[in-house]
């Protein structure tokens, strides 16, 4: 099992973000996602299964100028579904994306005071998410239970992508 679960990012206006800025995100973000699937996906046997953590910020957006985050997430929605084409039949190796909403982290750590409480409104389930519950997401698609489960990105956000 392969979880790719590599996320930094800039809350910088588009008008000002720079390239170096802009690039650093997508290395970290999507490509080096990609180089690491792609070490795996060669040695990897049949019945693997590599889960890469996207975020809804590639799904929606969240009132913070985030252009090479959610572009990034974005990206990597799709390469999960692109890797999963090339790599389930063929070899047997299952490729799913998980997008977490608001769970405690070293990055919402950082927002500025209110930011996440603002947010919250719009979560259904009215709370940020327990890490446990992003886990159990993880394990069931890691494991037999979701074997027939591929190129799928799963939201575990408490409803925040609804509204």
């Amino acid at each position: 099992m392969l979880v790719n679960n590599a996320g930094v990012g800039t809350a910088v206006p588009a008008s000002r973000e720079t390239p170096d800025q802009f690039e650093a995100v997508i290395a970290v973000n999507l490509a080096g996602c990609y180089w690491m699937a792609q070490e795996c996906g060669r040695v990897m046997k049949p019945g693997s299964s590599i889960v890469n953590i996207s975020s809804v910020l590639g799904l929606t957006t969240a009132g913070l100028p985030q252009a090479a985050y959610s572009a990034t997430k974005a990206g990597l929605i799709g390469l999960t579904r692109d890797l999963a084409q090339q790599w389930t039949g063929r070899k047997g190796i299952r490729v799913n994306a998980i997008a977490p909403g608001f769970f405690r982290t070293e990055m919402t750590d950082q927002h500025q005071p209110g930011y996440i409480e603002d947010q919250m409104r719009r979560v259904v389930a009215g709370r940020m998410g327990d890490p446990e519950e992003l886990a159990a997401a993880m394990v069931f698609l890691a494991s037999d239970a979701g074997g027939y489960i591929t190129g799928q990105t799963i939201v575990v956000d408490g409803g925040f992508t609804i509204t």
